[in-house]
Protein backbone atom coordinates (compact mmCIF):
# COMPACT_ATOMS: atom_id res chain seq x y z
CA UNK A 1 0.00 0.00 0.00
CA UNK A 2 1.71 3.17 -1.19
CA UNK A 3 1.87 5.50 1.73
CA UNK A 4 -0.22 8.65 1.68
CA UNK A 5 0.89 10.18 4.26
CA UNK A 6 4.74 11.11 5.55
CA UNK A 7 6.36 12.31 8.80
CA UNK A 8 9.70 14.52 7.92
CA UNK A 9 11.59 14.53 11.03
CA UNK A 10 14.22 17.16 11.90
CA UNK A 11 16.71 17.40 14.81
CA UNK A 12 15.86 15.44 18.43
CA UNK A 13 13.59 12.84 15.76
CA UNK A 14 15.84 10.93 12.87
CA UNK A 15 14.14 8.01 13.90
CA UNK A 16 10.40 6.86 14.78
CA UNK A 17 10.86 4.00 17.94
CA UNK A 18 6.51 3.85 17.49
CA UNK A 19 6.87 3.20 13.84
CA UNK A 20 6.87 -0.61 12.81
CA UNK A 21 8.92 -0.55 9.58
CA UNK A 22 8.76 -2.92 6.72
CA UNK A 23 11.22 -1.64 4.55
CA UNK A 24 13.26 0.76 3.79
CA UNK A 25 14.29 2.13 -0.19
CA UNK A 26 16.81 4.68 -1.55
CA UNK A 27 14.97 6.73 -4.11
CA UNK A 28 16.23 8.17 -6.90
CA UNK A 29 15.12 11.20 -8.22
CA UNK A 30 15.91 13.84 -11.02
CA UNK A 31 17.23 15.90 -8.02
CA UNK A 32 19.28 13.76 -6.31
CA UNK A 33 19.42 11.48 -3.83
CA UNK A 34 17.08 12.61 -0.82
CA UNK A 35 18.51 13.12 2.79
CA UNK A 36 18.00 9.64 3.77
CA UNK A 37 16.45 6.02 2.48
CA UNK A 38 12.39 6.53 2.99
CA UNK A 39 11.56 4.17 5.56
CA UNK A 40 8.06 2.67 4.60
CA UNK A 41 6.05 0.80 7.82
CA UNK A 42 2.95 1.64 9.92
CA UNK A 43 2.24 3.73 12.98
CA UNK A 44 -1.18 3.61 15.06
CA UNK A 45 -2.46 1.09 12.28
CA UNK A 46 -2.03 3.70 9.39
CA UNK A 47 0.23 3.41 6.99
CA UNK A 48 2.80 5.99 6.71
CA UNK A 49 6.67 6.83 5.14
CA UNK A 50 9.56 8.68 7.65
CA UNK A 51 12.31 10.43 6.13
CA UNK A 52 15.32 12.10 9.07
CA UNK A 53 15.88 15.43 6.64
CA UNK A 54 19.38 15.62 8.18
CA UNK A 55 19.89 12.27 6.96
CA UNK A 56 20.23 9.14 9.37
CA UNK A 57 23.25 10.36 11.58
CA UNK A 58 22.11 14.33 11.48
CA UNK A 59 24.82 14.88 9.18
CA UNK A 60 23.16 17.68 6.80
CA UNK A 61 22.82 21.02 7.87
CA UNK A 62 19.76 23.37 7.22
CA UNK A 63 21.72 25.19 3.87
CA UNK A 64 22.69 21.47 2.45
CA UNK A 65 19.45 19.36 2.67
CA UNK A 66 18.52 18.42 -0.77
CA UNK A 67 15.07 19.60 0.18
CA UNK A 68 14.07 18.90 -3.64
CA UNK A 69 15.09 15.55 -3.84
CA UNK A 70 13.43 15.21 -0.09
CA UNK A 71 10.03 16.25 -1.33
CA UNK A 72 10.21 14.75 -4.99
CA UNK A 73 11.03 11.16 -3.44
CA UNK A 74 7.89 11.29 -1.23
CA UNK A 75 5.38 12.57 -3.87
CA UNK A 76 6.69 10.23 -5.92
CA UNK A 77 5.76 7.54 -3.56
CA UNK A 78 2.16 8.58 -3.61
CA UNK A 79 2.51 10.82 -0.47
CA UNK A 80 0.01 13.21 -0.21
CA UNK A 81 0.32 14.51 3.60
CA UNK A 82 3.02 15.95 5.23
CA UNK A 83 3.40 16.55 8.82
CA UNK A 84 6.91 17.85 9.44
CA UNK A 85 8.69 18.20 12.76
CA UNK A 86 11.73 20.79 13.33
CA UNK A 87 13.53 22.42 16.47
CA UNK A 88 13.37 26.12 16.55
CA UNK A 89 13.95 28.78 18.80
CA UNK A 90 11.28 30.67 21.12
CA UNK A 91 10.84 34.32 20.11
CA UNK A 92 7.41 35.19 21.66
CA UNK A 93 6.87 34.91 25.60
CA UNK A 94 4.77 31.83 25.91
CA UNK A 95 7.08 30.06 23.18
CA UNK A 96 9.35 28.33 26.29
CA UNK A 97 11.56 25.14 25.91
CA UNK A 98 9.71 21.95 25.37
CA UNK A 99 6.80 23.57 24.31
CA UNK A 100 4.79 22.37 20.76
CA UNK A 101 3.71 24.47 18.37
CA UNK A 102 1.92 24.75 15.25
CA UNK A 103 2.76 27.53 12.47
CA UNK A 104 0.14 29.33 9.92
CA UNK A 105 2.17 31.61 8.81
CA UNK A 106 6.02 31.68 7.28
CA UNK A 107 9.14 34.14 6.59
CA UNK A 108 11.79 33.42 4.51
CA UNK A 109 14.98 34.85 5.51
CA UNK A 110 17.44 32.09 3.73
CA UNK A 111 19.29 32.22 0.40
CA UNK A 112 20.76 30.60 -2.57
CA UNK A 113 18.66 27.17 -1.43
CA UNK A 114 16.91 25.26 -4.57
CA UNK A 115 13.73 26.58 -4.02
CA UNK A 116 11.40 25.67 -6.93
CA UNK A 117 10.71 23.23 -9.47
CA UNK A 118 9.82 25.34 -12.20
CA UNK A 119 13.43 26.25 -13.59
CA UNK A 120 15.86 24.98 -16.01
CA UNK A 121 12.70 23.26 -18.11
CA UNK A 122 10.93 24.26 -21.08
CA UNK A 123 7.67 24.73 -18.84
CA UNK A 124 6.26 28.15 -18.39
CA UNK A 125 7.40 29.94 -15.28
CA UNK A 126 4.81 29.18 -12.29
CA UNK A 127 3.49 31.26 -9.85
CA UNK A 128 1.96 29.36 -6.69
CA UNK A 129 -0.36 31.21 -4.04
CA UNK A 130 1.44 30.75 -0.71
CA UNK A 131 -0.98 32.88 1.17
CA UNK A 132 -1.60 30.30 3.68
CA UNK A 133 1.62 28.50 3.89
CA UNK A 134 0.34 25.38 5.69
CA UNK A 135 -2.61 22.88 5.41
CA UNK A 136 -5.02 24.15 8.05
CA UNK A 137 -6.88 21.23 7.96
CA UNK A 138 -3.93 18.86 9.07
CA UNK A 139 -2.56 21.76 11.53
CA UNK A 140 -6.07 21.52 13.11
CA UNK A 141 -5.40 17.94 13.47
CA UNK A 142 -2.50 18.84 15.06
CA UNK A 143 -3.90 20.92 17.80
CA UNK A 144 -6.50 18.89 18.19
CA UNK A 145 -4.62 15.89 19.35
CA UNK A 146 -2.04 17.99 21.87
CA UNK A 147 -5.00 19.45 23.63
CA UNK A 148 -6.70 15.38 23.65
CA UNK A 149 -3.46 14.41 25.11
CA UNK A 150 -3.13 17.71 27.54
CA UNK A 151 0.50 18.29 25.90
CA UNK A 152 2.48 21.37 26.99
CA UNK A 153 1.90 23.40 23.74
CA UNK A 154 0.96 26.40 22.29
CA UNK A 155 -2.08 26.45 19.87
CA UNK A 156 -2.48 30.09 18.88
CA UNK A 157 -1.43 30.99 15.55
CA UNK A 158 2.38 31.35 15.18
CA UNK A 159 4.79 32.92 12.59
CA UNK A 160 8.19 30.50 11.87
CA UNK A 161 11.00 32.51 10.99
CA UNK A 162 13.22 30.30 8.48
CA UNK A 163 16.93 31.61 8.90
CA UNK A 164 19.89 30.31 7.12
CA UNK A 165 21.93 28.43 9.84
CA UNK A 166 23.83 27.09 10.85
CA UNK A 167 24.74 28.75 13.35
CA UNK A 168 22.32 30.38 15.75
CA UNK A 169 20.68 34.03 15.56
CA UNK A 170 22.46 37.01 16.94
CA UNK A 171 20.47 39.02 19.72
CA UNK A 172 19.97 42.22 17.25
CA UNK A 173 18.41 39.35 14.52
CA UNK A 174 16.47 38.19 16.88
CA UNK A 175 14.86 41.30 17.37
CA UNK A 176 14.44 42.43 13.87
CA UNK A 177 12.28 38.88 13.83
CA UNK A 178 10.29 40.33 16.24
CA UNK A 179 9.45 43.43 14.59
CA UNK A 180 8.47 41.60 11.69
CA UNK A 181 6.09 39.22 13.56
CA UNK A 182 8.13 36.46 13.87
CA UNK A 183 7.47 34.11 17.18
CA UNK A 184 9.60 30.75 16.62
CA UNK A 185 12.76 30.53 14.85
CA UNK A 186 14.36 27.24 12.51
CA UNK A 187 16.43 26.92 9.38
CA UNK A 188 14.26 23.90 7.53
CA UNK A 189 10.96 25.72 7.21
CA UNK A 190 11.73 26.86 3.66
CA UNK A 191 11.85 25.97 0.60
CA UNK A 192 10.15 22.42 2.57
CA UNK A 193 6.60 24.56 2.64
CA UNK A 194 6.71 25.78 -1.14
CA UNK A 195 7.90 22.73 -2.91
CA UNK A 196 5.16 21.16 -0.66
CA UNK A 197 2.51 23.36 -2.57
CA UNK A 198 4.67 23.12 -5.62
CA UNK A 199 4.02 19.30 -5.69
CA UNK A 200 0.42 19.94 -4.47
CA UNK A 201 1.27 18.36 -1.00
CA UNK A 202 -0.53 19.30 2.09
CA UNK A 203 1.95 20.00 4.62
CA UNK A 204 1.49 21.37 8.43
CA UNK A 205 4.41 21.63 10.62
CA UNK A 206 4.95 20.45 14.54
CA UNK A 207 7.89 23.18 16.17
CA UNK A 208 9.55 21.73 19.33
CA UNK A 209 11.34 24.67 20.95
CA UNK A 210 14.13 23.80 21.96
CA UNK A 211 15.64 26.84 23.14
CA UNK A 212 14.84 30.67 23.89
CA UNK A 213 16.35 32.48 21.01
CA UNK A 214 19.31 34.43 21.28
CA UNK A 215 18.68 37.58 24.06
CA UNK A 216 15.83 36.58 25.00
CA UNK A 217 17.58 34.85 28.17
CA UNK A 218 20.85 36.02 30.01
CA UNK A 219 23.78 34.26 28.49
CA UNK A 220 25.01 31.74 25.70
CA UNK A 221 22.05 29.19 23.78
CA UNK A 222 24.37 25.50 24.44
CA UNK A 223 23.63 22.50 22.55
CA UNK A 224 23.76 20.54 25.72
CA UNK A 225 20.07 22.72 26.70
CA UNK A 226 18.87 22.37 23.19
CA UNK A 227 19.59 18.46 23.66
CA UNK A 228 18.18 18.13 26.89
CA UNK A 229 14.92 20.30 25.90
CA UNK A 230 14.02 18.26 22.96
CA UNK A 231 14.20 15.02 24.61
CA UNK A 232 11.07 15.90 26.59
CA UNK A 233 9.67 17.78 23.31
CA UNK A 234 10.49 14.45 21.00
CA UNK A 235 8.41 12.19 23.39
CA UNK A 236 5.30 14.63 23.49
CA UNK A 237 5.96 14.60 19.63
CA UNK A 238 5.90 11.03 19.20
CA UNK A 239 3.02 10.90 21.08
CA UNK A 240 1.09 13.66 19.40
CA UNK A 241 2.32 11.42 15.98
CA UNK A 242 0.61 8.52 17.05
CA UNK A 243 -2.69 10.22 18.29
CA UNK A 244 -3.31 12.32 14.96
CA UNK A 245 -2.28 9.64 12.48
CA UNK A 246 -4.96 7.38 14.29
CA UNK A 247 -7.75 10.14 13.88
CA UNK A 248 -7.67 9.67 9.96
CA UNK A 249 -8.66 7.04 7.81
CA UNK A 250 -6.74 5.68 4.85
CA UNK A 251 -9.48 7.78 2.81
CA UNK A 252 -9.06 11.03 4.33
CA UNK A 253 -5.02 10.89 4.32
CA UNK A 254 -5.46 9.93 0.37
CA UNK A 255 -7.73 12.68 -0.49
CA UNK A 256 -6.05 15.72 -2.11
Amino acid sequence: MLPALAIIGGTGLTALDNLLINRRETVATPYGVPSSPLSWGTLAGRTVVFLARHGDRHSLPPHRINYRANLWALHQRGVRRIIAVAAVGGIRADMAPGVLAFPDQIIDYTWGRASTFFEDHPAPVTHIDFTEPYCATLRARLIDAARMLNLEAVCDPCTYAATQGPRLESAAEVRRLERDGCDIVGMTGMPEAALARELEMRYAACAVVANRAAGKVAGPITMAEIERNLVSGMVQTRMLLERVISTLDETEIRSS
